[in-house]
């Protein structure tokens, strides 16, 4: 399997992954929309044989109390269903982070399955103060700090990219 950055040319394979993993096209289509209206990202793509089976993306997202805080939001990932509960969609997450973490962001958020997650050091987002604008459970958002004590003091509520909008 190779890990990657997504090009140009895997767009509609990308797409495909989102529609073929979730019910409807709508995180498929967040993505074409964040790709388009949010920077920066980072969109990575697993290849197997030369085809994308999995596909995650990260965007900038705000906390309302410290807006120079560099975060971002780990929103859509996807695996396609024949290649799931492979180990695909933790090396996404994975290589995310690190790429996260390279580039000087403070933190990752996601929403998402409270069983998954924390494997990979996410725990509740209110822990550390930080609340979604989003009304979930309290133990489905979570947050990750990607260098020590980055969140010491920090607290407000994460405001997603209006694109998000569409889910």
């Amino acid at each position: 399997m190779l890990l990657r950055s997504e090009k140009e040319y895997d767009r509609e394979a990308v797409y495909a992954v989102h529609e073929s993993a979730f019910e409807t096209s709508a995180e498929a289509r967040l993505v074409d929309a964040l790709r388009e209206q949010a920077k920066p990202i980072i969109s990575l793509v697993a290849e197997k044989n030369g085809a994308v089976v999995g596909h995650i993306l990260f965007s900038p997202v705000s906390l309302s109390e410290h807006p120079a805080l560099m975060v971002m939001g780990l929103a859509p990932m996807a695996v396609l269903p024949a290649h799931q509960r492979k180990g695909i969609g933790s090396a996404l997450v994975r290589a995310g982070l690190q790429r996260c973490r390279r580039l000087g962001f403070a933190a990752v958020v996601v929403l998402g399955h409270p069983e998954y997650y924390p494997r990979f050091g996410f725990s509740p987002a209110s822990k550390f103060g930080i609340d979604s604008e989003y009304d979930v459970p309290d133990d489905v958002f979570m947050i990750l700090e990607l260098h020590p004590d980055t969140l010491d003091g920090k607290h407000g509520i994460i405001k997603y990219h209006s694109a998000f909008g569409v889910l």
